[in-house]
């Protein structure tokens, strides 16, 4: 079947963009209220129940955002909000723009329901009653040209820049084809090819954005006086951040940059886009622009990725939570060691079985059955990871460097 015939069914959303899975979100608004909503989750004993939060006492916009980006993300259906009765980011708000997306809604206080046990009991009922009305949710017609799709690296090893990120920058150039979008980040791990990403814009004004975010990346690398580059990537055979940058970057694939967006900013068409996860001035002084893969993973779902690829020579058992998440290596070893949670084989790449072409089209059908309802293997397994930290980032590229904030 050629491409651009393949269809499935997702479903349908008031905002007119159709979602591959129909997911309740519990969400705990404090860590204060992890426990609670934890146990709602685990509870309710279904795998399209999943939670996600936000540990923070105090005011961060940037963790807001992420909240509300989720809530509006197209694979959540209906939307629990769990706090404790006290903190900044009141469940209350959460839940009405969760109405305002046509979504079940539902929020708790823990202190007002009475504690611990009444507040699980209450939203345990309210769960499965949710399920029940998800299960007669209308679908609509889905193709390769609706999918989000973003992708990242984690645990690369020389493999990585030339079968892993290789095969998906050849299948992100077929769905950029087919009127799909991609969304690729990590520009601290693009050291030494600004000029190369700069050459790649579609317009003056995406050309303008991709140049200030690397500088940028690169002036935030200097001063937390770290790149982003491990003692495993050393050990995986990557001499040095410039090195590991060319392979970073081959995920990208060949067409034209957009432009860039900021983390829980949908692209604002279909295309290649670029995220910028750093940090903006003011910068908080510690950490680095992504403490983990997880948070890399979840920035590319914020601007609404359907599904996400972490491509790892070396390996690695994380999923996601909201999104699917793939893990691609170029590493047959790898693919053998942890074959119950490694997804994708790269490596016929480097032994001359199989063409680029020919991977990539492998990859696309493998997305197709994802996308049309086949559990991933980490969503078969309940990895469902998420990490929101404290960062300071605005929501549109500012041009403002750190020396005139």
């Amino acid at each position: 079947m050629k491409a651009e015939e393949i269809k499935w069914l997702g479903y349908k959303r008031k905002n007119g963009s159709p979602g591959i899975r129909n997911r309740v979100l519990v969400i705990y608004t404090v860590k204060c209220s992890e426990f609670v909503a934890r146990r709602i989750v685990e509870l309710s004993d279904n795998p399209d129940v999943e939670l996600i939060g936000f540990d923070g006492c105090t005011d961060n916009q940037y963790a807001v955002n992420m909240l509300i980006s989720m809530i509006r993300h197209p694979n959540v259906g209906a939307v629990l909000s769990v706090g404790l009765g006290c903190e900044y980011i009141q469940p209350e708000w959460l839940s009405d723009i969760a109405a305002k997306e046509g979504k079940p809604h539902s929020w708790m206080f823990i202190q007002k329901e009475g504690g611990t046990t009444r507040t699980i009991e209450k939203g345990v009922k309210w769960i499965r009653e949710t399920l029940a009305d998800l299960s007669h949710a209308e679908k609509v017609e889905m193709k390769l040209s609706d999918l989000v799709i973003g992708a990242e690296c984690g645990g690369s090893d020389y493999t990585s820049g030339l079968a892993g990120n290789v095969v998906v920058g050849r299948f992100y150039d077929k769905l950029v084809e087919l009127g799909g979008t991609a969304i690729f980040e990590e520009i601290v791990e693009a050291i030494g090819l600004g000029d190369l990403l700069e050459q790649r814009a579609a317009n003056a004004d995406a050309a303008k954005e991709i140049r200030y975010t690397y500088e940028k990346a690169l002036d935030y690398c200097k001063s937390v006086r770290q790149y982003s580059v491990s003692p495993g990537n050393f050990a995986g055979g990557l001499s040095t951040i410039e090195e590991k940058s060319m392979g970073a970057v081959a995920k990208s694939g060949s067409k034209k940059i957009e432009g860039v967006i900021k983390v829980s900013s949908p692209p604002k068409h279909a295309g290649l886009w670029l995220l910028d996860s750093t940090p903006d001035p003011h910068w908080m002084q510690f950490g680095i622009t992504n403490p983990n893969d997880s948070e890399g993973l979840m920035d590319l779902i914020s601007c609404g990725a359907h599904m996400v690829f972490l491509v790892t020579g070396r390996g690695n058992v994380v999923g996601s939570a909201v999104a699917p998440c793939i893990k691609i290596t170029g590493n047959h070893a790898t693919f053998e060691r942890m074959s119950e949670d490694m997804e994708f084989d790269a490596s016929p790449i480097l032994t001359g079985e199989k063409s680029i072409d020919e991977m990539a089209e492998a990859l696309m059908n493998y997305v197709s059955e994802i996308a049309g309802g086949k559990p991933s293997k980490s969503e078969a397994m309940g990895h469902k990871e998420f990490f929101i930290p404290y960062k300071y980032q605005e929501k549109e590229v500012t041009f403002k460097r750190a020396c005139e904030v």
